[in-house]
Order: structure tokens, then C-alpha cells, then sequence
């Protein structure tokens, strides 16, 4: 295969679904009976142009079946709108969620579509009373509506930005309560959970979260997972990813291949005393 005709290979994400589910999942479809492991999360989650993302590396380390229900720019609702993902992740021996940003979600100041969270619908009253300058029509996706927000008038934008923090603590308490057995979070990023968010930008993704909203849910899972990437992957940029030319720019937005081993190592290790435990309560 020639160089030109491989950059344009791209990837068979096997999409698939599970029960009546609405939604497409990162296949091969598992079979979810006995004992599997759950995956909750977003872009980081599905692996765009990771020929083998965390979850089938995890897979691959412990032995267990680990369904992918990962989703491209997710936010907490589409989850919380599945009940059947819900069901599926309560039985699972473990459930893994990625820690997401907090725009992608319906709250006070605007709504999102229910199962595509990255789209913005409409600004509540309450959003164009207090941005009477902005036309909202303009807006197709919340991160390009909340940029240039915040670019307009970064003082105003502050009450959006709790609001969004105050809504992303509820949501993700009412997820993790919903999920009646073992739970960890995940953070992965190219940086740490923040202990300040900085007040003119969004700032970096996961947006508008930070240490102290994730201890807060500790008390609600069995382990917080997270991944402090070596400098050798965050250089590796693109190499191992499988995408068309035309796609290089979203590619190189992406943790690539070597994040993604370093963040299942780190899941193995936290999981595995986890599913230890859970087997030997099941044998007594």
C-alpha cells in the first residue's frame, strides 16, 4: 500500500448497540452476561482513530469482557437518558467513568440536544436576559457559543460558569447513584485536575472541572484513576493513529496511542484489587 493510500485508510469503529439503545457504540458488541467490566466516557472513552483504545487494552490485561460505551463529544445527559446503558452498567462488575467536561449538558442558562451533548439548541430566557447582546441563532455547538460568551463579556460569564459547575456536580451524583455497584472515575488528560480555573478563558479540557468538585464525589466510588501521562506521550502526537488526510486536524486534538496504554495501566492497577475483592465476597 502506497503512503498516499494508508494516510487515507480509515478506521472500522464497528459501531453497534445495545437493547433498544439510541445510540451507536464503539463495537465488537460484547455479550453482557456474567461477568464484563463497563466503560462510560466521552471522545477519550470511544478511541477516534485509536486503533485500540484503553478499554480493549484493559480488556486484554485482566481477562474480562469490557464494553465500550464511550461516546464522541459526550456529555453526562446522554447517559443519564439511556436507561438501558444505566442497566447495563449496574451489573457490571466494575463501571469506568471518564470524568467529561461540564458544557456538554443542559442547564438554567441553555439546553443541548439529549443524545448529541456537543449541540447547542436554545438559550433560556434567563441566558438572553443576561447576554441581551449576543444572538444565540449564530450557534450550532455549545464550546463555539461559550468561547465567544465568554470572549464578550467575561464577568457575566462567570454566573454561567457556576452554573455549569453546580449543574455538573448534581448530574454526576445522580449518574453515580443510579449505578448500584463497584464505580471508578477516570480522569485523562494532558494535565491534572486543576486547583483554580482560570477566569478569562474556557480553559482545558475536561472544561470547568476541577480537584476539589472530584473530591467531593469520592465518597461515592471505589477509586479515582488518574492518568499522569509521561512526556513521551504527550509528544507522540499523531503517530499510531489511523486517519484520513482531511482528518489530521481533529487527530492532533486527540491523546494518541502511547495516553491511551498509559491509561490503561493505570486502570489495571486500580481495578484489579477492586474485581479481587468483589470475587472473593462472591465465593462467601
Amino acid at each position: 500500500m502506497s503512503l498516499q493510500k494508508s494516510r487515507q485508510r480509515a478506521l472500522d469503529y464497528l459501531p453497534c448497540r445495545y437493547g433498544s439503545t439510541r445510540v451507536d457504540f464503539r463495537g465488537p458488541k460484547k455479550r453482557l452476561k456474567g461477568r464484563y467490566l463497563a466503560f462510560l466516557g466521552g471522545s477519550e472513552t470511544y478511541g477516534k482513530f485509536i486503533p485500540q483504545p484503553f478499554p480493549d487494552l484493559v480488556e486484554r490485561a485482566i481477562g474480562l469482557p469490557c464494553a465500550n460505551f464511550g461516546l464522541m463529544n459526550a456529555g453526562i445527559d446522554v447517559f443519564l437518558s439511556e436507561p438501558e446503558v444505566m442497566a447495563f452498567a449496574g451489573r457490571a462488575e466494575v463501571t469506568v467513568i471518564q470524568i467529561l467536561g461540564a458544557q456538554n449538558m443542559s442547564n438554567r442558562y441553555y439546553r443541548v440536544h439529549p443524545r448529541r451533548n456537543d449541540r447547542f439548541v436554545t438559550a433560556s430566557a434567563l441566558m438572553r436576559s443576561v447576554f441581551h447582546d449576543v444572538d444565540f441563532s449564530e450557534f450550532n455547538f455549545t464550546r463555539h457559543m461559550l468561547n465567544d460568551v465568554s470572549d464578550l463579556a467575561a464577568e457575566r460569564f462567570s454566573f454561567v460558569r457556576e452554573e455549569l459547575r453546580n449543574a455538573w456536580c448534581a448530574r454526576m451524583r445522580i449518574l453515580l447513584e443510579r449505578i448500584p455497584g463497584q464505580k471508578v472515575l477516570l480522569w485523562f488528560a494532558d494535565h491534572p485536575p486543576p486547583l483554580r480555573l482560570p477566569q478569562k478563558q474556557l480553559g482545558r479540557d475536561p472544561l470547568f472541572v476541577d480537584s476539589r468538585m472530584i473530591d467531593t464525589l469520592r465518597p461515592l466510588v471505589d477509586g479515582v484513576a488518574q492518568v499522569r501521562l509521561s512526556d513521551a506521550a504527550k509528544r507522540s502526537g499523531t503517530k499510531g493513529m489511523v486517519f484520513r488526510d482531511l482528518d489530521r486536524p481533529a487527530a492532533e486534538l486527540m491523546l494518541g496511542p502511547k495516553a491511551h496504554e498509559e491509561a490503561a495501566s493505570v486502570l489495571v492497577d486500580t481495578l484489579e484489587p477492586i474485581i479481587v475483592r468483589q470475587s472473593k465476597k462472591a465465593r462467601h
